[in-house]
């Protein structure tokens, strides 16, 4: 009979503060100014400890990262789903952009990392992305078929939308200033949301 080894608290403990660390040291020195022994600092625990966890530091980045994409992608698509209206994109934009906000450092690592790491890249496109298009893909194709979005390729629409949802998440980096207050993270949002609906020709007679 095969026993399974369940993580005890502690090893549990350990694994989260290791991450947590790791997020927070990713973020601010970036992946290559730190090494493990700064994570096993950071996160009060012996280097042994961190590699019984993580084959690598390669290894916890991507744990991160994935982990990352999967949570704002997920909380984006729930949101959409719940729309009260397909025209209320603003609403679902400034609660990302605060959310974004509100988590910096796992916002840093999640786009700025992934671009330098190609494996790291391959796979959240592989298990996240790809799957997410499909989602919204779905939900734009609904908008469509009832009338409300004109007809166009779907699946074009989901990227184009989850490509503004990214450079979003740039905002309180780039886009607005660092301590953006949320008046303008709404005008932000609608900017975003009115040239994702409404494009930027002016309309015809």
């Amino acid at each position: 009979m095969q026993v399974f080894h369940r993580p005890s608290q502690s090893e549990e403990s350990s694994r989260d503060r290791i991450l947590k660390a790791a997020q927070r040291l990713f973020a601010r020195q970036g992946y290559d100014g730190t090494t493990t022994r700064d994570l096993a600092v950071a996160a009060g625990v012996a280097e042994g400890t961190l590699f019984r966890h993580f084959a690598n530091k390669k290894a916890i980045l991507i744990e991160i990262a994935t982990q990352g994409w999967v949570e704002i992608l997920t909380d984006l698509l729930t949101e959409l789903s719940e729309m009260g209206s397909y025209k209320a994109v603003a609403q679902v934009m400034q609660r990302r952009m605060w959310n974004f906000h509100k988590n910096a450092d796992m916002m840093r690592v999640c786009f700025m990392e992934a671009q330098f790491h190609p494996d790291l890249r391959d796979r959240i496109q592989a298990e996240v992305i790809n799957k997410m298009t499909y989602v919204a893909e779905a939900f734009f194709q609904t908008a469509m078929d009832r009338g409300i979005y004109r007809k166009t390729n779907p699946k074009i629409v989901a990227q184009v939308f989850l490509g503004m949802f990214a450079i979003a998440g740039f905002s309180h980096n780039t886009l607005m200033e660092p301590d953006a207050s949320p008046k303008a993270m709404q005008e932000m949002a609608e900017g975003l949301a009115d040239i994702f609906l409404n494009g930027v020709l002016e309309r015809g007679e």
